[in-house]
């Protein structure tokens, strides 16, 4: 048990680094080659908080561990919404933009939506649970969301300043190899041990999935907008965890779900609506007291709900 919680770690620890050293070459490559700082920062730097879930979820699909595959998404979305959101709004109350209140927020409210509609087979009534098909208008929306942000950062010239280092070739493609090593390292180190230890502790892959994975796959989101939030650059704060969530349903259970059709399990639902609610709550606190603005006291019931939540996971296996 504790080899597991070591190599746990330890594969957590790879896919962090990895994904920063891959955005970090990556970028410094594209950059080279004259792409353009929109098409970077839409790309290259949003996949990099994103990886860590999508290389679990390709990992975990390919060994059919469904479990780990929605457990790690919609608990990832989770502690971004109520833990993530709730420390940088502890930290400094968030403004937030009037199309981030009206478009993105909504827009990652459908796509959790979408996601219960589609698992549980309401629309096509098929019996695979999350199929190809499903997969396909996943992708085909992120898709959609993708061309939505492109056109809000041409709008908004300021928004596609990245800062990016000056390195040798062999750097570049050093950082590239390693990153993409660690990202595969890993995020099979963290499915292995993470089926292992819910083995070994007699918990479900769900339990597993939707608590250690999930947090342990959000700390890129995590460092970001804590330090968004210190600098007091609500925009980053926020935003990043919207767009992360719709990354996550849309992008990343859309490649799992192409990698194989996978069974879904009813009790995500519950888990579904947590995250539902939530997002309505977040769009609703832009009403109360100042405008678009998550003050303190929404932030610490979002905290607070999330230890709640957790309490009731732990009930469940009891």
């Amino acid at each position: 048990m504790i080899l597991q919680t070591v190599l746990l770690l330890i594969g957590l620890v790879l896919l962090v680094k990895g994904a920063d050293w891959l955005v970090d070459g990556a970028s410094v490559l594209a950059k080279k080659k004259n792409v353009s700082d929109l098409a970077i920062g839409l790309t290259i730097v949003a996949f990099g908080t994103s990886a860590p879930e999508l290389v679990v979820n390709a990992v975990a699909a390919s060994g059919n561990y469904p479990d780990i595959v929605f457990g790690n998404i919609i608990g990832s979305n989770n502690f971004n919404l109520f833990v993530i959101l709730g420390i940088a709004g502890l930290i400094v109350p968030l403004s937030v933009q009037s199309t981030t209140v009206w478009k993105e927020i909504p827009f990652s409210l459908i796509a959790a939506i979408l996601l219960f509609l589609l698992a549980n087979n309401f629309i096509f009534g098929n019996s695979e649970g999350f199929s190809r098909l499903d997969a396909g208008i996943h992708l085909a929306l992120f898709a959609g969301f993708l061309y939505y942000v492109a056109t809000q950062l041409k709008s908004d010239p300021s928004n596609e300043k990245i800062e990016i280092k000056d390195y040798s070739t062999m750097k570049i493609w050093g950082l590239i190899f390693i990153g993409l090593a660690g990202l595969v390292g890993g995020g099979k180190l963290v499915v292995d041990n993470a089926v292992s230890m819910a083995q070994s502790l007699g918990v479900s892959e769900k339990i597993i999935g939707l608590t250690i994975v999930a947090a342990g796959t959000s700390l890129p989101e995590l460092a970001t907008s804590v330090v968004a939030a210190m600098r007091k650059n609500a925009d980053i704060a926020i935003g990043n965890i919207i767009g992360s969530n719709i990354f996550n349903i849309f992008l990343i259970l859309g490649v799992s779900g192409l990698i194989r059709p996978m069974a879904y399990n009813s009790g995500f639902n519950t888990d579904l609506y947590i995250l539902a609610a939530g997002t309505i709550f977040l769009f609703l606190a832009m009403f109360t007291g100042k405008r678009h603005k998550l003050d303190r006291w929404e932030a610490l019931l979002l905290l607070t709900s999330y230890l709640l939540y957790t309490g009731y996971l732990i009930g469940l296996e009891s």
